[in-house]
């Protein structure tokens, strides 16, 4: 009897996966009707939208001193090289230099922070502490530091892009916030992101849209787009951002710099706008490190950790030699996502074949959509114009919503009013097929482990194509599923940029690793950008 109650449960098993696949082919076949459809009425849009705006360049930089590492100018202000107010005052000098094109800074601290350097300067003039201590103890001492709107930063706008009677003021730092600040950092502003941090270009009806610096016609991706905008453009060196379904990774692919997703908790997730009351929220949604140079993403994700966190080893020696590679480049195929374009083909390609990476196929990866967005609309008591918890505020009616949005009466942007519809929807599909993708999201990170160990990674696409023109990443959404299987499954990420494509516009590949295994994924990144050469400067005017 029990052979055959397995046989049964087997071949069940076996029945539903087919009627789960089946169910998904026929939603995928929709879906990607649904967005041709879209493409219609986007592109023209976009057109029109991007005729407005200046085929400009950015200001040429004027110091070298902004072209410095952060490692290294952290090395230069404590030994009494260059002092912290010369550093800062740089980036001050770079942000209002370009901010008028770029449209990235929500409000800044620029006087405070320059009294912060002054002090520090003062500090080290007199201190008989020895170098080595200030290291250990502040390593990020008079280093400028910049952070996502999004992220409380006490004193300063918290809103994430929500339009407010009074703006909604940080009452305290997040801790992340609390951790980089005790390393010493100086902090300098905040920066724009879409309303609620809830779409992948940035722009909101209170600080409007921000601009690519590669070309002001082009989104910087989001949601963590106003960081990514001035790091490309080097008005910036640091920067905390948040990624729950690519919002590091993306922007640091469009923008030419360097994002990473951390293990689950390495950083605390809290402190944020939007948040959740659910205990998994952080299994999810990370605050995330995004630096211009790889060499500087360990040492800001160090100055960020929770120390309460996971026990990762950030620093641990990597010979990336040794490392077991292994690559795709496309997504299983799951139907859904756009192909490669021949550029972003050839990347994949070119940093495989410099560390000899060996080709797999996870079918599993056709899922990634599904599992995706299974999971990350179902989280619970996440806030939304439709479930807020802030002070003084209603929240919306769904049908009354949607009515004012198409009527123009609406204070939101369009991905905030279609959330509760997603929601909506995704939660009325039958728990038994939740529970089997919730399988399938745990075979998918156990093949993953298993694969890699705790010493490979997976080289893998970002995105199908570089920075595409404002609000063209409407009808690409679902290629966005690259990025958000690895929040689903709780793999740490590096977004590294690795070079330009035919319209010189930043390229760049995912490395991805086990959990707890970060410092393979940084390591691979600074190779990449060893090789490669990182970071380029955007076009400049004369």
């Amino acid at each position: 009897m029990d052979i055959l109650a397995s046989i049964l449960s087997t071949f069940a098993k076996f029945v539903l996966r087919n009627v789960d696949e089946t169910m998904s082919w026929i939603i995928r076949r929709m879906l990607r009707g649904a967005i041709v459809i879209l493409s219609w009425f986007v592109i023209p849009y976009s057109w029109m939208k991007t005729l407005r705006i200046s085929r400009q360049k950015i200001p040429p930089m004027s110091t070298n001193i902004l072209e410095i590492p952060a490692v290294d100018l952290a090395q230069m202000i404590r030994t009494r090289q260059i002092k912290s107010e010369h550093v800062v005052k740089a980036y001050i000098d770079r942000c209002r230099q370009v901010n008028h094109l770029l449209n990235a800074i929500v409000q800044d601290r620029f006087d405070e922070a320059l009294l912060e350097a002054r002090a520090v300067d003062d500090f080290l003039s007199s201190t008989t502490k020895s170098v080595e201590d200030i290291e250990r103890e502040t390593p990020l001492l008079g280093v400028p530091v910049t952070v996502k709107e999004s992220i409380g930063l006490c004193g300063m706008s918290n809103q994430a892009g929500l339009r407010y009677e009074n703006r909604r003021i940080a009452k305290e730092d997040a801790p992340s916030v609390a951790q980089v600040r005790k390393n010493g950092a100086i902090f300098l502003l905040v920066s724009n992101t879409p309303e609620l941090c809830m779409f992948w270009e940035t722009f909101n009806k209170v600080t409007g849209q921000t601009k690519n610096p590669y070309d002001l016609k082009r989104t910087p991706g989001g949601s963590s787009g106003g960081e990514a905008s001035l790091l490309g453009a080097g008005a910036t060196l640091l920067s905390l951002t948040s990624d729950i379904g690519g919002s590091a990774r993306l922007p640091a692919m469009f923008t030419g710099v360097f994002g990473h997703k951390p293990t689950p908790f390495l950083v605390s997730p809290y402190g944020h706008v939007p948040t959740s009351g659910d205990p998994r929220w952080g299994d999810y949604f990370t605050i995330a490190p995004m630096t211009r140079y790889a060499v500087d993403l360990p040492l800001l994700l160090k100055c960020m950790r929770n120390p309460e966190g996971p026990p990762v080893d950030i620093d641990k020696a990597v010979d990336v030699k040794k490392i077991n590679y292994y690559y795709m480049d496309n997504d299983g195929p799951s139907g859904l996502t756009r192909p490669l374009t021949s550029d972003m083909q050839e990347a994949v390609i070119r940093v495989a074949r410099h560390f000899n990476a060996q080709k797999v196929h996870i079918d599993l990866l056709k899922w990634s959509f599904d599992i995706s967005i299974s999971q990350l609309l179902r989280i619970k008591d996440i806030e939304t114009i439709y479930n807020q918890s802030w002070e003084d505020e209603k929240s919306k009616n769904l049908s009354t919503e949607w009515i004012k949005y198409l009527f123009g009466c609406s204070n939101h942007i369009f991905s905030s009013v279609l959330i509760g519809y997603l929601q909506k929807f995704v939660k009325s599909l039958p728990d038994r097929r939740h529970k089997q993708l919730e399988e399938i999201a745990n075979e998918l990170k156990n093949h993953f482990v298993q694969l890699l160990g705790t010493n490979g990674v997976f080289i893998y696409p970002c995105f199908p194509t570089s920075a595409p023109q404002h609000y063209r990443i409407f009808h690409k959404l679902l290629d966005t599923s690259y990025m958000m299987v690895f929040n689903t499954i709780g793999l740490p990420v590096t977004s590294a940029m690795v070079g330009m494509d035919k319209d010189n516009l930043p390229i760049g590949v995912q490395i991805v690793a086990s959990p707890q295994q970060d410092h393979l994924c940084l390591a691979v990144a600074k190779e990449l950008e060893r090789a490669f050469g990182g970071w380029k400067k955007p076009p400049q005017s004369n």
